[in-house]
């Protein structure tokens, strides 16, 4: 599956659309997590439980839209993006979307 975040893939021709997919995680960073970070964040400095907790989160949420998008037929996504949010204090969703599509190799 390719997947970029321009609106064309340099050599390919998009043949049909299939819309919009996306991929959704909700993850809770737990009481050890929230207890570490908060010491950490007294010293400054980068957060590495929460830095590998988003990095693992926006995987799963890649790998959830393209499940989403081969479901659909596609073989692409094209202008994929990332958006985020907080719930309450301790849950963040990540949410990868883009468009699903059909590309050819240009002869």
């Amino acid at each position: 599956m390719l997947i970029v975040t321009t609106e064309n893939i340099k050599g390919y021709k998009v043949t049909d659309v299939k819309g919009q997919v996306f991929g959704l995680v909700v993850r809770s960073r737990g009481l050890g997590g929230n207890i570490i970070a908060g010491l950490r964040s007294l010293i400054g400095g980068e957060i590495h439980e929460y830095t590998a907790l988003l990095e693992d989160t926006r995987k799963q949420a890649i790998d959830r839209m393209v499940k989403n998008a081969q479901a659909m037929g596609a073989n692409a996504v094209v202008m994929m993006r990332f958006d985020s949010s907080e719930i309450g204090q301790t849950m963040s969703e990540i949410v990868a979307f883009g468009t699903a599509v059909v590309v050819e190799k240009e002869a």
